[in-house]
This record gives structure tokens, sequence and C-alpha cells, in this order.
């Protein structure tokens, strides 16, 4: 009979997997800015918003604050990786306002989290403690990672179109929930529990908004048709996944 710590492992290693491909998926965004030399109407706010999360759940795998969670430190570490890659293209190809949104977003987020960090350190003992702290707070920015591509469902259902939503980006987001809830249930973890049920509903609706203007929405040449001067008015879906991001 296969223990609960082995399960865990197992499953963990899979949802590293998972979450691999969720970073991965913006690729073919900035394939397309790099290309054009421009970052057209892409936003950098998924991504801003993705290295925040991950740095965070990157804390609070450390033992010192959750222990038995190298598998939250892993997949976080190459996300945080992955994002810093995507928000250095992005501010290559971007113009004054893009680069400056970018670094101001940077550094206030790498000022909050040296505050969380030293505050946790410092001014809490025990492992308990310390998860409660960091865990809240990983919860709060996943879950609005997570709900952030409210804008983007708004715009489908306003378009008619799933143009600018990517079905691998929704049904990646959609699985990652799913084994991360699993991870969680194993070995009970509240927190990755809660981001990633969230997770799981956020990447439900997306891809029932996917399926059903598939094949009631508008085609993409009746866009262009209807918008001839707004060829860049592209505006790329990203949950900034990570695991819960976990």
């Amino acid at each position: 009979m296969v223990s609960a710590n082995l399960a865990r492992f197992i499953v963990g290693v899979i949802g590293n997997v998972i979450s691999f491909g969720l970073f991965l998926s913006p690729l073919p965004t900035f394939y397309e800015i790099i290309k054009k030399k421009s970052v057209e109407e892409f936003k950098p706010d998924p991504y801003i918003a993705t290295a925040l999360n991950c740095m965070f759940w990157v804390f609070y795998g450390m033992p010192f604050v959750h222990p038995d969670s190298f598998l939250v430190i892993t997949i976080n570490s190459v996300g945080l990786l992955f994002e810093i890659i995507y928000l250095t293209i992005f501010f290559l190809y971007a113009d004054y306002r893009g680069r400056t949104k970018v670094c101001i977003s940077l550094l206030i987020e790498l000022i909050f989290v040296s505050i969380v960090i030293h505050i946790t350190i410092l001014a809490l003992r025990g492992t308990k403690n310390r998860s409660l702290m960091v865990g809240i707070i990983c919860d709060i920015f996943n879950i609005l990672m997570y709900i952030s591509p409210l804008t983007i469902m708004k715009k489908v259902i306003k378009t008619k179109s799933v143009k600018y939503m990517p079905f691998t980006l929704s049904l990646a987001s959609f699985l990652n929930g799913c084994i991360w809830m699993s991870y969680a249930l194993i070995k009970f973890d509240i927190y990755i529990l809660i981001c990633n049920g969230v997770g799981v509903l956020s990447g439900l609706l997306q891809l029932f908004l996917y399926a059903y203007y598939s094949i009631t929405g508008t085609k993409e040449e009746e866009i262009i048709e209807k918008e001839p001067n707004k060829e860049q008015n592209k505006v790329q879906l990203s949950v900034i996944e990570g695991p819960c991001k976990v």
C-alpha cells in the first residue's frame, strides 16, 4: 500500500510537471513580441503578479516556515525564473511607459517581500505561526492571480470571440488547480487547498466560455473586418498561474 508521504510526493511531482507547462504557456506571446519587436497591447500585469506569487510561495516552502514543502520551492523557483525572463523581454520591447511600469512594480514587490520576510523571521516563532502569516499572504495573492482573467473573460463575452483567450492556458490552469488541490488534501495544507480551489473554479469558467463562444461566437475574420484600424488591440490572458502557483 502506498504511504501518504509517497503519494503526496508523486502528486507533487506531477504538479511540478503541469505547472512547468503552465509557466511555458506564454511563450507564443513572447515569440510574437520578439518577432514584431513590439509589445503592442500585451500587458505585463499577469507576469508581474506571477513573479510576486512565486516569491511568496518559495518563501512559504522554506523549512523554517513550512517544513516538508520541497516541491513547492522547486516549481516556484522555476516559475520565478521564467517570469523574470518574460518581464525582461517585455521591458526590451516596451515603450517608456511600459518599462517604467515594470520597474516600479518589481521594486515595490521586492520591498514588500523583504518586509514580510523580516517580520516573519524576526517577530514570529515556530513554523505554525510563520506558516499562518505567509500562507494567508500567499492565498491572497494567489487568488488575485487566479481571478485576474476576469477582465479577459469580460472581453470574450463582449466580443463574442475567444481570440484573446488561449485554450491551452485555460486548460493548464484548470489542471494545475486540480493537481495541487489533491496534493494539499493528501497531507492537509489549508493554504494550498484554498487558493487552488479558487483556481479550479476559475479554470472551469474559462473553459466553459471558450467552449461556448468557440461554437456560437464571432470568427476572427469578422473581428478584423469590423475593427480594421485596431490591429494592435491584443490582450494576452495569463493566469498566472503557478502552482498555487502552487
